[in-house]
């Protein structure tokens, strides 16, 4: 059971990963991004998020080695950007990636979207590639876990055809919103882990009466109850916040559960749906 924000799940290779994340999301390069992974760390986060796509790994870079904390302790994921699909492009890519981390490997590696425009025409061949490259990677030890994002179940079915290393993690737009039930489950009979981005449905969240009345039920904040919300499910959330005093609030989430009554209120939620796009039809 989890008890605090150090404890992990493991992934279907053994690998553990901390069962909160820190994400970077529309986190600007530069100081703003060094100073939130710097606080990020100093909250007890040992997870951070970025991806090529949200061309910060600069910094975020420059945030892990001003941190304080050794490299060994954190756990590092970033993301393909869309333009890199294949497997040569790919291979380069993670390898700027790392220039740009300024690190020696990563810990997990995701396919950020698995259709993007520049080849949603043959995705299925470019996914297969580039598969290839993750798991020369992962063999090679510069990658202790490769995964997808964004990625449904005809996306993983289609990818899982040429596939030699099973995918360790989906990252997928989850929460109280949009739970996404049926493809959660699928990744658990999969033995995939998923993980919540936009756990907070960026920002919305904190408009919504029953969201506020169930926190207030528990003493605890609306933030909180949506991440609990995702543990409670074994989601592994990705909030994001570049304040202090919050992303010490978002991981104070492991003295209290949801009841079948909460669960009931937050379900209502779902007549909202996705905040995001759907990967077959994204305009990028």
């Amino acid at each position: 059971m989890l008890q605090k924000l150090s404890d992990c799940y493991t992934l279907n290779n053994g690998v553990k990963i901390p069962c909160i994340g820190y994400g970077t999301f529309k986190t600007p390069n530069g100081s703003t991004v060094v100073n939130s992974v710097i606080n990020a760390v100093k909250a007890g986060y040992r997870h951070i998020d970025t991806a090529h796509r949200y061309d910060n790994e600069e910094g975020v870079g420059e945030g892990i080695r001003k941190c304080g904390v050794a490299r060994e302790e954190l756990f590092i994921t970033s993301k393909l950007g869309n333009h890199h699909h294949g497997y040569k492009a790919a291979m380069e890519a993670f390898d700027l990636s790392l220039r740009k981390l300024g690190l020696d490997y990563l810990d997990l590696y995701l396919i950020h979207w698995p259709a993007p425009l520049v080849c949603r025409e043959n995705y299925k061949e470019k996914n297969a590639e580039t598969w290839r490259a993750f798991e020369e990677l992962y063999r090679a030890g510069k990658v202790r876990a490769i995964g997808l994002s964004n990625f449904w179940k005809p996306h993983i079915d289609a990818l899982l055809e040429t596939a030699e290393v099973k995918p360790m993690v989906n990252q997928l737009e989850i929460h109280p919103q949009f739970p996404h039930q049926d493809l959660l489950d699928y990744c658990r009979e999969l033995d995939i882990q998923v993980e919540s981005w936009g756990p907070l449905i960026q920002g919305k969240a904190f408009q919504y009466p029953v969201l506020k009345e169930v926190a207030l039920k528990h003493g605890k904040t609306v933030a909180q109850v949506c991440i609990r919300w995702a543990l409670d499910k074994n989601v592994l959330p990705l909030p994001k916040s570049n304040h202090f005093e919050r992303m010490v609030e978002n991981a104070d989430v492991f003295d209290f559960t949801l009841d079948a009554e909460d669960i009931k209120k937050i379900s209502s939620l779902e007549v909202y749906g996705r905040i995001g796009k759907e990967p077959d039809t994204a305009p990028f």
